[in-house]
């Protein structure tokens, strides 16, 4: 029943996931653009290279605001990984004792104490 509810979860976030792919894309390269037209506008020294990246750059920007669905497919693609960890049953390392130095250091105090 565990691997049924895995299946349903993962098939619903990949199918969330898959009809977002345009808005992701056109975060990414808004995203990106933004990166560029912000380095060139620390980067200008007139003030009408920075008035006229300034007003291109508010334009990428809105439209960056305008791929706000791709948070969603964010969120899809987080939970088809966690599916996936779950799936194959990879657990989150647990230290064990005997390689955890700070464990052995206690069990060599605790040893030469006694002597």
């Amino acid at each position: 029943m565990k691997k049924f509810g895995l299946l349903l979860a993962g098939g619903i976030a990949a199918v969330i996931l898959l009809s977002t792919i345009g808005p992701l894309v056109g975060l990414a390269v808004s995203l990106v653009l933004l990166y560029f037209i912000f380095k060139q506008f620390v980067k200008a020294d007139s003030t009408w290279a920075k008035v006229g990246l300034g007003i291109i750059g508010f334009v990428v920007l809105m439209a960056s605001i305008h791929n706000t669905p791709a948070i969603i497919g964010i969120a899809a693609a987080y939970v088809l990984y966690l599916v996936y960890k779950k799936w194959n049953g990879t657990k989150s390392t647990v230290i064990k004792e005997e390689s955890d130095p700070f464990a052995n250091f206690e069990k060599q105090w605790n040893e030469m104490k006694h002597y």
